[in-house]
């Protein structure tokens, strides 16, 4: 791509913004080198890549890259020999350590949110912990040599620190001295050199023994290293030597071992700095408002509200545009500062932006084309220094176009023709269209001419288009108006301006007649344009209401059934439960009845009590899967009496009547009577005339003292619901059996159990009162339940 045209069209400008969001100098490298791709798998590619980027900024926010520097020239120093500094061994540890946490920050984003580009590419990133390891052991986080990096270093250091406390006290005491401190310009020990000194006078110069390593700046002050410490100073300086070199041993060694990784490390570099490219291209789009286009190479491209990324978004005013399948050529017109060269960037710019592989600020379902080159021509390009006048200039432009350009390229043109005479103008830019449009390139132009208002009428793949311009304001509104070739509105602008009314007239009059039908023509093609786009509106507008009242009935719907479906469930719940109930005391009481006829011989068979115990079964309803299923009631009453055949609707089980009293109806369910109300049965059959049937009755129940029975009940380990039932069971059979008092042991834990049965208690028909058991019964795991 010819960098002329990146200048032309500001791509610069958005690669600076795309810079401005790398978070590491890699990734800035990166951006500095992108350019617009011709190849349309790599520009898929590279959408991909910042596609994925764009989810993974939108789900998890930035990236981390902190800790991650450009530690290339310290990788290539260390490779050829040279030893590494302290603070430059620290940012390869860092960078290590950074790039480990950004590779499992991308996996664990790839598991939850598939990555699978950003992912292989995170992949190749090597770990080198243990570099990272002997590096951060031996270098702290002020990039100094830490004393535990070697043994030798550690003892220095020691033997260092004692020395200097020796000389600090000899130096101490001589200044604490009544005799030195007269000679002293302050009672203060300093450093000289790297050997420690005190501040004395310059009188007492001759009198005060020493090596003199500084005077101030009045000479008023010597610093002298006193006689006395000098041999302590000199072993100093020796334990600093050794210091030093020891150092040098420990940044040599791990020098060493990062050339070993070098040739990893400069490939991991290359790799996050493709890394952080893409999460910089990611919030470039975040902050544009950028979408993911569609692309294409077979000359293609539609925008949808498509802007201008240099301009305010507040104040840009969006275009709709679409090239390649019906026309190939666009000629706008319009007047000035219409908007038109702005129009001409727009395409030229998105273009390059997503052929370099980003988002462009446009509307989701925008396409574009990756064209082999984009050529321009665009603004007031004279050249003083070439002694070219702005006609000659554009001409130059132009003709280096046509030499280059193939079917596939994309031409922009702003002012075809202009610079020179009108007739030869027109004349010319006809020619060079004609000349593009026949190659099959792709051509946006913008011009004044009429003549090539016509020329694009007549002309098949060539369509005309033009800035909108508000007569009533007298001010353009910027916005792209396909199939509607612009106006002058010269005569408008001058009458809404005042301009005398027989001026215009004669004006009016000098214009050509084809001229005139040609404005005419254009007058009604824009009025008919103005009415269909309001009725569009209209009708989008009524479009976007119906969905949205139909998504709302939708909802209801939706929360009608699912209330409907809980009301439901929670009903037949309440019905199983009591169905359930009743069976168990049903079971108890053929319980009792066996052992009755055992007892007393009464004629109770056991085929009839399994054929009761089955009835129960039956009355037991099912909880339903569905209520779509259920059967409505019916539609108008019926007269139900004794005798007759029903169906329960709440339980969905068939009995007979048994006596029928007002609005409600006692109804016999196999070896169970309930009453139930009459808008809750459905007739099934009608009683034999004369007949009216009779309940069963299973067999007469006398209860006498059983010796069996107990005079305690054992809970522990029963909910509370079954506890209920064994508890009021317990109680009847007590009464019986004539006890005055019975144990009901609950345990301690949690107390549920407990209170349960002393509420209970509280409200049988049988229980006089009760208490906690005293010591000796229990306590309060035990409850004591006196009999009436």
């Amino acid at each position: 791509m010819d960098n002329k045209i990146l200048q032309t069209l500001d791509y610069a400008k958005i690669v600076y913004k795309l810079g401005q969001h790398a978070a590491t100098a890699l990734g800035k490298s990166v951006v500095d080198a992108l350019h617009p791709s011709s190849d349309l798998e790599n520009v898929k590619h590279a959408l991909e890549v910042t596609d994925e980027a764009y989810k993974a900024d939108r789900l998890k926010g930035n990236a981390p890259f902190g800790g991650i520097a450009d530690i290339k020239p310290s990788l290539l120093r260390s490779r050829i020999g040279g030893t590494l500094n302290p603070a430059e061994l620290l940012e390869i540890a860092e960078t290590v350590r950074g790039s480990r946490r950004l590779k499992r920050h991308i996996h664990a984003l790839h598991d939850d949110h598939p990555i699978p580009l950003l992912a292989a590419t995170a992949e190749q990133l090597t770990e080198h912990k243990a570099l990272e390891d002997a590096i951060l052991m031996c270098i702290d986080d002020q990039a100094e040599v830490m004393d535990s990096a070697s043994a030798e270093l550690a003892s220095i250091r020691r033997e260092l620190r004692g020395g200097e406390g020796r000389v600090r006290e000899k130096l101490e005491s001589m200044i604490r001295s009544s005799s030195v401190q007269k000679m002293l310009q302050e009672s203060i020990i300093t450093i000289r050199n790297d050997r420690y000194v005190i501040p004395v006078k310059q009188e007492y110069r001759g009198s005060f023994g020493g090596i003199i390593h500084d005077q101030s700046g009045s000479g008023a002050t010597l610093f002298i290293e006193p006689e006395a410490v000098v041999a302590l100073n000199n072993k100093l300086r020796e334990l600093r030597l050794a210091e030093e070199r020891e150092i040098e041993k420990i940044l040599q060694k791990l020098t060493a071992l990062t050339a070993e990784y070098a040739d990893d490390l400069l490939l991991d570099l290359e790799l996050l700095g493709l890394l952080d490219f893409a999460f910089a291209k990611a919030r470039l789009a975040h902050l544009m408002g950028a979408t993911l286009p569609r692309m294409n190479n077979r000359g293609y491209f539609k925008l949808r509200r498509g802007r201008h990324p240099l301009i305010d978004r507040e104040h840009v005013v969006p275009i709709d545009v679409e090239l390649g399948n019906d026309y190939t050529t666009i000629i706008v017109t319009g007047p000035n500062t219409g908007g038109k060269t702005v129009s001409l960037k727009t395409i030229g710019l998105l273009s390059l932006m997503a052929m370099s592989g980003l988002f462009v600020p446009a509307e989701e379902g925008s396409q574009l084309c990756v064209f082999d080159a984009l050529y321009a021509d665009i603004g007031d390009e004279q050249s003083i220094e070439q002694n070219l006048s702005t006609f000659s200039s554009h001409l130059t432009n132009i003709i280096r176009i046509l030499k280059n350009m193939t079917p596939k390229s994309l031409v922009l043109l702003d002012e075809l023709g202009a610079g020179t005479d009108p007739a030869e103008g027109s004349a010319l830019a006809i020619a060079i269209l004609e000349h593009m449009h026949k190659l099959g390139c792709r051509i946006v132009a913008t011009t004044h001419y009429s003549e090539l208002k016509a020329y694009a009428y007549n002309r098949k793949g060539v369509i005309n288009a033009s800035m909108e311009f508000d007569i009533a304001t007298l001010s353009p509104t910027y916005r792209l108006l396909i199939g509607v070739p612009g106006r002058s509105n010269a005569f408008a602008i001058a009458e809404r301006l005042g301009l005398q009314r027989g001026i215009i007239d004669h004006a009016r009059g000098e214009v050509s007649e084809e001229d005139v039908r040609v404005e005419t023509m254009i007058a009604s093609l824009e009025e008919n344009r103005i009415g269909a786009e309001a009725e569009r509106n209209t009708a989008e507008a009524l479009r976007k209401q119906l969905e949205s009242e139909r998504a709302r009935h939708e909802s209801e719907r939706q929360k009608f059934d699912e209330q409907r479906e809980k009301l439901l469930a929670k009903a037949q719940d309440e019905a199983r439960e009591v169905m359930l109930k009743a069976k168990r005391e049903a079971e108890q009481i053929i319980a009792d009845l066996r052992k009755l006829a055992q007892e007393e011989g009464a004629a109770v068979k056991d085929h009839k009590l399994t054929e009761a115990r089955r009835k129960l079964d039956e009355a037991t309803p099912e909880k339903s899967k569905s209520s779509k299923g259920q059967q409505n009631k019916a539609a108008k009453p019926q007269r139900i009496e004794s005798g007759d055949e029903v169906t329960v609707y709440s339980l969905g089980q068939r009995g007979h009547v048994v006596e029928v009293n007002g609005n409600d109806a006692v109804v016999q369910l196999g070896i169970l009577k309930m009453k139930v109300a009459l808008s809750d049965l459905e007739l099934m059959k009608r009683a034999e005339s004369g007949k009216t049937q009779q309940p069963k009755i299973a067999a007469s129940l006398k209860r006498t003292r059983d010796e069996n029975v107990r005079s305690e009940l054992d809970l522990r380990g029963t909910n509370l619901e079954e506890a209920m039932l064994e508890v009021d069971r317990f109680l009847d059979e007590s009464f019986l059996a004539g006890f005055g008092q019975v144990y009901i042991i609950h345990g301690n834990g949690t107390g549920i159990l407990r209170s349960g049965i002393s509420d209970f208690l509280r409200r049988h028909k049988h229980v006089k009162g009760y208490r906690l058991g005293k010591y000796g019964e229990g306590g309060s795991g035990v409850t004591v339940a006196e009999l009436k």
